[in-house]
C-alpha cells in the first residue's frame, strides 16, 4: 500500500516548520493525500488551510522534490509518497483540524521525525536551507 501525501515545506530562520497530529509522537510535513479530482496544489492550498489555517500564495508555490520510505505507524511495506512544495502563505500559522501543535526544527532534530521527513530534511539541510 502507498500513501500519496503532498507535503508543505515552509522554512523560517534556517528552520522548517512541522505538525503533530493527535496522538502521534512524531512530527510531519504539513499536507495530506488529494481528494477526488484534485490536483497537487488544489489538495496543498486545502490541507494546509485546514491543519494550519493559513492560506497558501497560489503564485509562489513550486515544486521541491518527492521522497518515499517507509510510512511511519504503519505496518511493514506500507510506503508514503511524499510530493514537495514550497510556498509563501498569508494569516497567522495556528493548529487547527487534526494538527495539535508545530513546531520550528532544524537538522539537529533529524532523528526525531518520520523516515520521508529525514529524507526531506536531509536534502533541505544540504542544499543550506536549513541548519
Amino acid at each position: 500500500m502507498t500513501y500519496d501525501k503532498i507535503s508543505w515545506i515552509c522554512l523560517k530562520d534556517s528552520k522548517v516548520l512541522l505538525a503533530f497530529s493527535e496522538g502521534k509522537e512524531k512530527p510531519y510535513f504539513p499536507g495530506g493525500q488529494r481528494e477526488s479530482g484534485e490536483n497537487d496544489v488544489e489538495t496543498l492550498i486545502r490541507e494546509v488551510k485546514e491543519e494550519l489555517d493559513v492560506d497558501i500564495k497560489v503564485d509562489t508555490i513550486h515544486y521541491f522534490g518527492t521522497w518515499s520510505a517507509q510510512a511511519y505507524g504503519k505496518p511493514e511495506g506500507a510506503i508514503v509518497k511524499s510530493t514537495c512544495y514550497m510556498a509563501d502563505f498569508t494569516g497567522k500559522l495556528k493548529p487547527s483540524s487534526e494538527v495539535v501543535k508545530f513546531v520550528w526544527l532544524d537538522y539537529s532534530n533529524r532523528d526525531s521525525i518520520t523516515l520521508v521527513g529525514q529524507m526531506i530534511l536531509d536534502c533541505l539541510f544540504e542544499k543550506g536551507l536549513i541548519k
